[in-house]
């Protein structure tokens, strides 16, 4: 058979009901067997140490019935001294043993001394007792390991930790003050030696110099241990030095027996050890509060600071001269959108559980509520907040707006120099004609030319005054929109409209000059005159058409660009009649070349009506069928790109109007939730971060959104006729539904706090929470309920749970109102009765090592932080047996409790 034993290192873990009171569970016998195959493995080193060590161990308790083995494998072969063994340290008597000398009567007696252990609760899987009459090596020794394990080690308990765990705790603290002792485990840790005359100068300091001890002299450093300990605490020499400093690692199992022997040795400290565990525990609750606080007090002034900085930044109306400026403002605050503002969203979520963290933890305490400074309270925090939201709101509409204006505003610059540069290019010239005096030496036929020629500039002429008057209604719109460039506007506009009055003006000069010679001039060539009549107007009819192709154009939606369309179709079914009128143009010149041909007639020069040539005609003409195709293919492109737009209108709205519904019916969901609750605290709270979890995973959804409303704004779209969400309300709604379900985890979490420190058991909980609900707009139904009655109780009892009067009971208010009705908990008699019990265990310390300084007594049993801690918060105690040091813990109650709990 093969013995099974449970390795050390996981024999807490498996022993967790035991520790509480109940039978040892150990763990499952194929990892056992699994662990007992590596100890078959045991270092020959490993294996002396655990002999030498288990043999004085098992010593240690023979010698006080007079008794003693030699060999560990052959002394327990007949069970007489086994179980001589277990009653000794368990104080029982055990069946009586047979003395027989045969081999039955041995496997009897070892099987009386199995069938004790295993009635302890200690399963031996597997386990023959043939092994141990055989002097199987191994066999023993994993029994007296399993032995040491159950009566020495495993009732040891420290901080709620047990076992190793427990072993191990009790040492880190007790050797912790202590220069080159860093104990992390049973074996290398306790290699030079340090550690053991730590432990025993802890406890005697007068029996070891520990500060002539040397880290490099291991050998000296353990001899010296193992000879005080055998000494003077009467712990037999265990190990050999040599052995331990010979080997790469000692023997865990061999160290850890040893060092359970100081732990009993020393057990006798104990009152002194949990009075100090309960100082601690209260100064550990206070130094975590006060950091709970700084911490608030820092995190809140960053979050105001913050939005201090940006307000004024969000409030800056100060507008910019061109849109690629004004854009860039936009893409900062697009960038102040994505990257700075969501951590602020999470730091102030996060600043509001912290607050309702600590107010729950100094409650459970029974600290005073905690104040924060002026200024830094969570409805400042809000208000704050709210003030910023309104300010982001109020910078991006002004934003919006004035990109519209900039862009309105460059349309129209760019249509002014269009239109004011092809006005100047065709007033060019026209003073010096209208200037000339060349009718004084001209013929008859040839003033009457330049009179036909003056009537038709002056229908051209006429023809340009709407393009004059469209130029000065554009710089008066430039004007009123405050178009940055608007002096050299004015300018060019004055400069345009001063020649404007001047040609008209030269015009009606000429003419009357003209007509006061036309009397005396014969009529000249009516084809000339028909010609010119016709070209000029139907010159002007190309330029304008020609301008009206090249115009620039600004639509913000389908209907606008196809209205245009629509007008451009209009515009090309007139072309063919056009053409016959250019047609007819040409025939009356081909007939002034037919007539002279026919005549003999040579013609001196071009039409001395006008300056429109047949040719000009044709290559206007040309280029107005050229510009057609054009401007269809520019319709057509900004027709796909307002598509596009709308498609990207449609796209949003689609993603929109489902985002939308659903945050809502999460934000119904949570509240249902918060109500209809059922199950544990825990399970709750699980539940709950599993559909906090679901609504995260929704993210990329909102975030494609966020994905499609940049490409929106990028698209500068202002409107969506498909949806009535914007992305401003659907970001405000996800911000507000993290908030709530990390508001309601907090409120599960704060319960368990609660329900944990007054001792509520899920029962009670259970029936708070159903008679909260069930009475919910009716607390004093609610208490009844419960078992309260009489109106001088209700009174008392809502001084308690609604203190200022609001008319409103929260669920924590009534669950801390009725955890102090039915628990308790750490009060100030119970931290005074703990300084009592310190106070009076360094008394004797004081008088067995003849010392006077409280102080360092502190020190010794309180870690170094929380000594401190507590020695700066005390007075100095100045009663009539004070001795020099003597502190007043009195003084430092009062100060964590105040002077009425006192």
């Amino acid at each position: 058979a093969i013995c099974v034993l449970q390795p050390f290192g996981d024999y807490h873990a498996s022993n967790s009901q035991a520790s509480s009171g109940g039978p040892a569970n150990y763990m499952d016998p194929r990892e056992q067997e699994n662990d007992w195959d590596r100890d078959l493995l045991l270092d020959p080193a490993w294996e002396k140490q655990q002999r030498k060590t288990f043999t004085a161990w098992c010593n240690s308790h023979l010698r006080k019935a007079g008794t003693q083995i030699e060999n560990i494998e052959e002394d327990f072969r007949d069970g007489l001294k086994l179980m001589l063994l277990l009653e000794v340290i368990s104080g029982e008597r055990l069946p009586k043993p047979e003395r027989g000398k045969m081999r039955v009567h041995k496997i009897n007696n070892v099987n009386k001394a199995l069938d004790y252990i295993a009635g302890k609760g200690v399963k031996l899987v597997s386990i023959g007792a043939e092994e141990i009459v055989d002097g199987n090596a191994k066999m023993t020794l994993g029994m007296i390991w399993t032995i040491i394990l159950r009566f020495a080690i495993q009732d040891i308990s420290v901080e709620e930790t047990s076992a190793k765990e427990g072993l191990l705790l009790w040492c880190q603290r007790k050797t912790a003050p202590y220069k080159n002792v860093n104990v992390q485990n049973f074996h290398i840790s306790w290699k030079d030696g340090l550690a053991f005359n730590a432990l025993i100068h802890r406890h005697r300091p007068e029996l070891i110099d520990y500060d002539k001890l040397r880290k490099d002299d291991p050998l000296t450093n353990l001899n010296n241990a193992f000879e005080v300990a055998e000494k003077y605490l009467d712990i037999p020499k265990m190990m050999d030095a040599e052995d331990i400093v010979g080997t790469l690692r000692p023997d865990e199992k061999a160290i850890m027996t040893y060092v359970s022997c100081f732990y009993h040795a020393f057990s006798g400290a104990q009152k002194a050890e949990t009075a100090a565990n309960r100082i601690c525990k209260v100064l550990a609750v206070n130094q975590e509060n006060e950091h709970l606080m700084e911490d608030y007090e820092k995190l809140a002034s960053d979050l105001l600071d913050w939005i201090r900085r940006t307000i004024p930044w969000l409030e800056n109306r100060a507008p910019e001269k061109t849109m690629a400026e004004m854009q860039q403002k936009l893409e900062d605050f697009r960038g102040y959108r994505r990257v700075h503002k969501p951590p602020k969203v999470q730091e102030k979520c996060q600043l509001e559980i912290n607050f309702n963290t600590l107010q729950t933890k100094l409650r459970l305490s029974n600290r005073p509520a905690f104040m924060p400074s002026e200024g830094r309270m969570v409805s400042d925090i809000n208000g704050s907040w709210h003030n910023l939201e309104g300010a982001e709101k109020g910078y991006e509409e002004w934003m919006l707006n004035e990109i519209r204006r900039l862009e309105r505003l460059d349309h129209l610059a760019e249509k002014f120099r269009q239109k004011a540069t092809i006005h100047e290019s065709w007033t060019d010239g026209k003073e010096a004609m209208l200037t000339q005096k060349d009718y004084e030496t001209a013929s008859l036929s040839e003033v009457k030319a330049l009179l036909r020629k003056h009537e038709a500039f002056e229908s051209d002429l006429a023809a340009h005054q709407d393009r004059v008057e469209q130029i000065a209604a554009i710089a008066q719109e430039l004007n009123e929109l405050d178009y940055y460039d608007s002096p050299s506007v004015n300018a060019r506009c004055q400069k345009i409209c001063e020649q404007w009055d001047a040609l008209g003006s030269l015009t009606q000069s000429r003419r009357e000059s003209l007509e006061r010679t036309e009397k005396q001039l014969e009529s000249i060539d009516e084809l000339y005159l028909e010609y010119a009549k016709r070209a000029a107007p139907f010159n002007n009819w190309m330029e304008g058409a020609m301008e009206d192709l090249q115009d620039m154009f600004i639509v913000h939606n389908i209907e606008e660009i196809q209205g245009l369309i629509t007008a451009h179709e209009q515009f090309k079914s007139t072309l063919p009649e056009a053409n016959k009128e250019r047609e007819a143009i040409q025939a009356i010149q081909a007939e002034v070349q037919k007539i002279a041909q026919y005549n003999g007639i040579k013609l001196s020069g071009g039409n001395p009506y006008t300056t429109i040539t047949p040719k000009s005609i044709d290559n206007k003409w040309d280029k107005v069928e050229q510009l057609v195709p054009q401007r269809d293919q520019a319709l057509q492109e900004e027709l796909a790109k307002q598509q596009s737009n709308d498609h990207l209108r449609r796209k949003f709205a689609t993603q929109a109007n489902i985002v939308g519904p659903w945050i809502q019916t999460k934000m119904e969901e949570i509240g249902r939730i918060s109500i209809e609750m059922n199950g544990t605290l825990e399970d709750q709270l699980v539940n709950l971060r599993e559909y906090e979890q679901s609504i995260i995973e929704y993210k990329p959804n909102i975030d494609q959104l966020e994905g499609d409303h940049q490409l929106i704004q990028e698209a500068l779209i202002f409107d969506n006729k498909y949806t009535a969400y914007t992305m401003e309300h659907l970001r405000v709604g996800w911000e507000q539904l993290l908030t709530t379900i990390a508001r309601t985890i907090n409120e599960i979490e704060n319960q368990i706090l609660t329900r944990d420190a007054k001792g509520i058991s899920q029962e009670q909980l259970h029936e708070y929470r159903t008679s909260f609900n069930h009475f919910d707009k009716e607390f004093k139904a609610c208490l009844i309920s419960l078992g309260y009655d009489g109106d001088a109780e209700f009174a008392r009892i809502m001084g308690i749970v609604d203190p200022n009067n609001s008319g409103v009971v929260t669920f924590q208010a009534f669950i801390d109102f009725m955890s102090r009705e039915t628990t308790d908990t750490d009060t100030a008699d119970q931290v005074i009765a703990s300084f009592k019990i310190l106070a009076n265990v360094c008394c004797s310390y004081l008088r067995l090592l003849k010392l006077a300084n409280y102080h360092s007594e502190l020190r010794r049993e309180l870690p170094p932080d929380q000594a401190e801690y507590c020695i700066a918060r005390m007075a100095p105690y100045s009663g009539p047996d004070a001795k020099p040091g003597a502190l007043d813990y009195m003084s430092f109650s009062t100060a964590l409790y105040g002077e009425s709990d006192l």
